[in-house]
């Protein structure tokens, strides 16, 4: 992709991020721009993710704002939270296309996963209660090929380690 692709494609996502803003009755400001660009180059990040990243263009943002707004970005549909066993929530800007995860249990990795059956919901309860069900969000957990390659690796002693360690 060349840079002047590159430009128009950010140039793009950034008017779509502005109408996106306005059809959901929110003011489009900096701030908000800051936190979906950050958001949209860093999928699956934390709101303290999101804050270092977007405070790379917006130094003077500040973390507790920053946590408002991807709390309202939420709230307005802007961004996907991802809650996760043992883990801050997480946000992403892939909102329609109806994937969903598969995480290390070991080293916390999120991965996205294409949706098991090609359409919402890919999964139907047993009994909805009488609700039309919309979606449903699927989390896989399981070990990542570097962490179950670590435990089929021979353990170690504890004192094995230090010696290794320590010539």
């Amino acid at each position: 992709m060349t840079s002047h692709q590159h430009s128009s494609s950010v140039d793009a996502l950034r008017s779509s991020w502005e109408h996106a803003l306005r059809a959901a009755g929110k003011r489009v400001t900096k701030q908000r721009l800051a936190v979906l660009g950050a958001a949209h180059t860093h999928p699956h990040g934390t709101a303290d993710e999101l804050h270092r990243a977007a405070a790379q263009e917006l130094p003077e943002l500040a973390l507790p704002t920053t946590h408002g707004i991807v709390n309202d970005l939420t709230a307005a549909g802007l961004l996907r939270r991802i809650d996760v066993p043992h883990s801050p929530c997480l946000y992403e800007t892939d909102l329609g296309d109806n994937h969903h995860h598969a995480q290390c249990v070991r080293c916390g990795r999120l991965e996205d996963v294409a949706c098991a059956v090609g359409h919402a919901p890919c999964l139907t309860p047993s009994d909805s209660h009488g609700m039309r069900i919309l979606v449903a969000d699927v989390l896989y957990r399981g070990l990542c090929e570097p962490c179950a390659a670590e435990e089929t690796e021979p353990s170690l002693t504890h004192r094995e380690k230090e010696e290794s360690l320590h010539g």
